[in-house]
């Protein structure tokens, strides 16, 4: 004979009392362990304020046991969670947030350099959907995505409240299939782009030369940016010799990335100074990076691009070189986000990213909400070639001729048209294709105006 007597099986219905049951203790439990938590971390560790936390965790339980037993349709009890968690994070700042498994790989993959999109920065801003700046050479950038449109629908959905998350998975997709947005740009009309998801590469270096004034484009901080920037730096130097006479160093619609190597690049170009300092609740937290002896570009005159999509570390950089007084900025004002975020594992496989520090430059300036201005303010905008009569000495019926001319087998009016089709010394890509961007136009027109004005002095 048994010694207890036997018990029956549990009905369906029963099962799933007892399952539920078992759920909301076990979440009951990790809440009232994060209240004790709390509590005992809190300055004020009154009975008052025990008893509010244990009431509020109380209502949190409830809410969660309700939706699960009211809503409409049924949810799952990890959505619902995480959901939860992610809310939490959410209404502290733009840029908290909980990562999933799936999120905290993708995170991975961009620091690495190669990850699947459409390869744009998007931020959460008043409840619209916020391009901070496409990436170079992604479908985004290709599509004509701008620093500053507002995505208000995807594949006709209206987007607008929906958390940065949300938008993420909705633009996600199979490589090489279509997507189309819906893009709010300034007070024009909204227009829909149709975008094919792709594998972006960012390849976080790129160079070029006009004349002899190297360039060098930074589109993010990955962990390939110094490395990509030192063989950069070389191959200028065994192209140009003693001949090369500065440095633009192109930063726009650059969103951000690691602070590690935003303070790697900038000590490439100093000598020593402080870099970047970051000052969290605590005072233990505090932290500052120093430059150590060496810089790459010898000491040559650095012009820096930014604009508004000029973000987070690309702040750093620009911020750490102007209060030395290492480089002059060109350009809009940043972006101005002065925050550190810190990705905390949680579990097995998630993680949360959580603002914990303000970082300042070298001078002791936050630029949280302000950004970078620039040393010379040089607006977007595009070249364009006039055409004009001249009409000079030479063009006078009877003029003197000038004896000492020398010949160089065009008449004046053809050297006016060849003025006129290449314009003004814009830079020309080693005197082939001239500058369509003014802003690099105009950096690399002080660059060789500092030249000419150095030789002028000697």
């Amino acid at each position: 004979m048994d010694a207890h007597p036997h018990t029956p099986p549990l009905s369906d219905k029963s099962s799933q009392t007892v399952f539920r049951r078992y759920i909301y203790m076990m979440l009951m439990g990790v809440i009232l362990m994060i209240g004790v938590i709390t509590v005992l971390s809190s300055p004020s560790n009154s009975q008052t304020s025990r008893d509010q936390v244990y009431k509020d965790l109380s209502v949190f339980g409830e809410v969660f046991e309700r939706i699960r037993d009211n809503y409409v349709e049924p949810v799952d009890d990890t959505d619902l969670i995480h959901s939860a968690i992610d809310g939490m994070l959410k209404s502290l700042d733009p840029h908290s947030s909980f990562l999933t498994a799936e999120d905290f790989d993708q995170m991975k993959e961009r620091t690495r350099g190669e990850f699947g999109g459409l390869g744009v920065e998007i931020t959460t801003e008043d409840g619209f959907i916020k391009v901070v700046s496409p990436i170079d050479d992604t479908p985004a950038d290709k599509a004509g995505i701008i620093s500053g449109d507002l995505i208000i629908g995807i594949d006709g959905q209206n987007v607008v409240g929906i958390s940065l998350r949300e938008a993420v998975d909705l633009m996600r997709g199979d490589v090489g299939s279509e997507i189309t947005i819906t893009v709010q740009r300034g007070e024009d009309a909204p227009f829909d782009v149709t975008l094919e998801r792709d594998v972006i590469k960012s390849w976080s270096v790129r160079s070029d030369s006009y004349g002899d004034v190297g360039y060098i484009r930074v589109t993010s901080f990955t962990q390939e940016t110094t490395p990509g920037l030192l063989r950069t730096m070389t191959a200028l130097r065994e192209q140009h010799g003693k001949n090369l006479i500065g440095i633009v160093l192109d930063l726009r619609n650059n969103p951000g990335g690691l602070l590690s190597e935003a303070i790697s690049v900038t000590d490439a170009f100093l000598e020593q100074g402080e870099i970047v300092s970051t000052r969290g609740r605590n005072n233990s937290s505090a932290s500052r990076y120093f430059a150590s002896a060496g810089d790459i570009s010898d000491g040559i005159p650095i012009v820096v691009l930014i604009n508004s999509g000029s973000a987070s570390a690309s702040e750093i950089v620009a911020g750490a070189l102007k209060d030395h007084e290492r480089a002059l900025i060109m350009g809009t004002r940043s972006f101005g986000k002065g925050s550190v975020q810190s990705v905390i594992p949680i579990g097995a496989d998630a993680a949360m990213r959580i603002t914990t520090a303000r970082y300042y430059t070298p001078s002791g300036v936050s630029i949280q909400g302000t950004g970078i201005t620039p040393d010379i303010i040089v607006e977007l905008a595009t070249i364009e070639n006039l055409d004009v009569v001249t009409f000079r000495e030479e063009d006078l019926k009877g003029s003197l001729e000038n004896q000492d001319a020398p010949d160089t087998g065009t008449d004046a009016n053809q050297g006016d048209n060849q003025d006129a089709n290449q314009g003004d010394n814009q830079g020309d890509n080693g005197g082939e294709t001239p500058i369509r961007d003014y802003q690099l136009a105009r950096a690399v027109d002080l660059l060789n105006g500092l030249r000419v004005f150095k030789g002028a002095l000697q």
